[in-house]
Formats: C-alpha cells, structure tokens, sequence
C-alpha cells in the first residue's frame, strides 16, 4: 500500500512542462506559431498580399536561370549535361517559381524527394502538408545543452499519412529563422498575428482590414439612399406604427415617407465630423509595410513619379538579393550536387552553379568584323551574311553562265 502510495505522490507533484523543450527527451517537436494554410488563405483572398508576394516572387525567380560548370574539369560537358538534364525532367525552373510564392508569403515550402537515394524527381508538398518538425539537441542526450539545431524527421498531417518522413527525403525551402526554430517567416505571417502590451490586445492586421471592408458596403448602402425622417404634429398611434412599417420594410436605396399634414422633413445623413480616413490610411499603411513591397503603391496611389518608382525598386532589390542567394546556394547544395555524386562525378571540382537572368554574350561591332575579313579570319561571304544582319543592303552579283555560283 504504501508502495502504490508513493508512486502517486511522485506523479501528482512531477512539475509539468511547457512550449515544445522537453529536457528528458533527445528531440524537440515544433509546430508553426500561424498554421502555413491560413497564410496562404490570406495570400489567396486579399488582393493586396497577393499582388506583393507575386511581385516578389516575379523579383526573386522570374527571371529564369542557367547552369555553369568548371570548364578545365575533364568531364565538364558531361556534368553540365546532367546538371541541365535533371532541369529538364524535374521542370526546375516551374517548381521554382511555385516555391518562391509559398516561401515569400509563408517563409517555408516543401519538396519531396520520391527516391532519396537517387534524386531523379521532385514533388511539391501542400504547404500544410508536415504537421510538426523533429529537431535533435546540441550534443549527446545525457549533455547540459538543450538547444536544438539539427532537423531529424518531418511528420505528416493524418490526411497526408501521417508518416514520419527523414530530413534526407525532403528540401525544406525556409526564410527568415526566427530564434531557434525550424519553421521560416514569411511576410504576411505579421499581418495575422495580434499584439498583446500590458494586457491590451491589438487585433491582427488582417483582422482590421477585412472588417472595414465588410462594413464599407453596408456604410453606401445605409446613406447612400437616406432615410427620412419626418416629424408629424399630434399623429396618432396607427399612423406612427404605419411609418414603423414602412420604415422596416423599406429597400437598400432608402425610402421618402409621406404624411398629410403639417410636419417637418429631415433626411438623416452622416455626421461630417466623423472623419475616418486618417484612421484607415495608417491602417492600410501598416499593411504595405507588412507586405514589404512599395510597388503596389505605384498602382493605388497618386503622384508617384519616375524618380519614385526608380527608388521603390531600388528598395525592394535590397530585400530580393538575399532570397535569390539563398535560393542559388540551395539549389547548389541539395540537388546539383546529390545529381553530379550519384552519376559519378566530383561534385567539389565540378563546381555546378545556377545564375539568374540570361547569359551574358558579347556584342559584335562592325570595326571588329572588318578587321576580322581584312586578316583573313572571317571569309567574305561569312562577313556578308553578319553584315545583313546589322542592315546593310548588299546585293549579289550576277555570275557568268556555265560558271558554279
């Protein structure tokens, strides 16, 4: 009895433990402080947090890419012809512009590697697809450190399985880390989140915006068609309850109610003290700034100038530069090189690298090219098809007959 009784003892006074560090355990389990569906549902409805996240998106991948190689490798034509090989089968370039939507609006994406011991396909994860993250501690288990560091599995909502999946089978796409987390931060998580100092809460962005837009239709259809009051002398009571009537039955344009008899007619309108757009133009401010694009101020807003457009892009290449280096080394470290491994190459001396936009190549002037015929390394006719294409107009002399052209 007294056996029984200390165990329940020990396990009413056992100290419960809070947030997701559990220092008796190898691994800490996190989940995303905003689930990554609602993100998404907001970048889906909100017209303004969809047109900035595309932009971005446009900003950071649009452009397109291609492949280099280590040109004094001995298999340098080999292993770019994998690299861009595997570009194509996969369709990089489309699964690139896809993720760079869900990682800019929500900071995270997934991609499932469908046989992780030979990279040859990639899937898209839904964004709500991993339920928790699995992370390993810092050192060994017995070890004072209770620090996370390392991402060990991946575990799926029920409805996606409910599988745990290794870190080596997925491409966790992640911006903006915040503390120690797993998860990444995307741009419109602010816009979702409230704010709580000294008990008083803010309501989130999101909230605030949508609610002005749901109340601004019924604001135009309450006084855009004005009620009338009006105000009859010595009217009896069926005649106050037939105005009662009408007045609650009336349409949205509003409704004139007549009365014969002396009276006073009073439509009822807003009070032009009550001056709301300082209110909404700081709300509707905070929101761009959340979004982290001036852009779509350029479309909205009057009086933006050359200069201020200029200035607008200049500021959001600042916040793109870092996404597109992460997104290249990324793409370099944990497909370019798992590719070059398994097909048999030296993934170090090989030295794979994506660029952005178009390669670069040399323009020909017409100096050079003259130069080049007079030495004799272009051939006449070879000078006189690049001179057609600079818009010279030649003509081709007749040939005599017999004689082969």
């Amino acid at each position: 009895m007294s056996k029984v009784l200390k165990q329940l003892t020990e396990a009413l006074t056992q100290k419960k433990r809070s947030g997701y560090a559990f220092p008796q355990q190898a691994t800490v389990y996190e989940t995303p402080s905003v689930p990554l569906a609602e993100v998404m549902s907001l970048y889906e409805r909100d017209p303004t947090c969809k047109a900035s996240v595309d932009l971005l998106a446009a900003s950071a991948v649009g452009s397109g890419f291609y492949t280099t190689v280590n040109e004094n490798y001995e298999k340098s034509k080999e292993a770019k012809k994998a690299i861009d090989e595997f570009n194509e089968n996969v369709n990089l370039d489309a699964l690139l512009c896809d993720m760079a939507r869900a990682l800019i609006a929500c900071g995270n994406d997934f991609w499932l590697k469908l046989t992780p011991e030979r990279l040859v396909d990639l899937r898209r994860l839904p964004v709500d697809a991993v339920e928790r993250i699995e992370q390993s501690y810092i050192g060994e288990k017995s070890s004072a450190l209770k620090i996370p560091y390392k991402v060990e599995s991946y575990k799926l909502r029920q409805m996606y399985g409910g599988e745990n999946l290794a870190s080596e089978a997925v491409v966790h796409w992640k911006i903006n880390c915040l503390n120690f987390s797993g998860y990444g931060t995307g741009v419109l998580q602010v816009l979702l989140h409230s704010l709580v100092l000294q008990s008083d809460k803010r309501p989130a962005f999101a909230w605030m915006k949508a609610k002005i837009e749901r109340i601004m239709p019924k604001i135009f259809e309450k006084y855009a068609g004005p009620d009338v009051l009006a105000l009859l002398e010595r009217a009896d009571e069926n005649t106050i309850r037939s105005f009662e009537r009408a007045i609650k039955n009336r349409g949205e344009e509003g409704a004139w109610l007549f009365y014969n008899g002396k009276g006073t007619i009073q439509p009822v309108t807003l009070d032009p003290r009550a001056r709301f757009e300082y209110y909404v133009d700081h709300l509707i401010n905070q929101f761009y700034l959340g979004c982290e694009t001036p852009l779509p101020r350029l479309f909205s807003t009057p009086g933006f100038t050359e200069a201020s457009a200029k200035a607008a892009l200049e500021l959001q290449n600042m916040l793109i530069n870092p996404v597109q280096r992460y997104i290249k080394r990324q793409v370099e470290r944990e497909l370019f090189s798992v590719v070059l491994s398994q097909e048999g190459f030296d993934a170090v001396k090989v030295q794979a690298r994506l660029h952005w936009g178009s390669p670069q190549t040399r323009e020909v002037n017409v100096a050079d090219m003259l130069k080049a015929a007079e030495l004799g390394f272009v051939r006449p006719e070879e000078f006189r098809k690049n001179a057609l294409k600079f818009g010279w107009e030649l003509w081709q002399e007749p040939q005599p007959k017999g004689e082969a052209p």
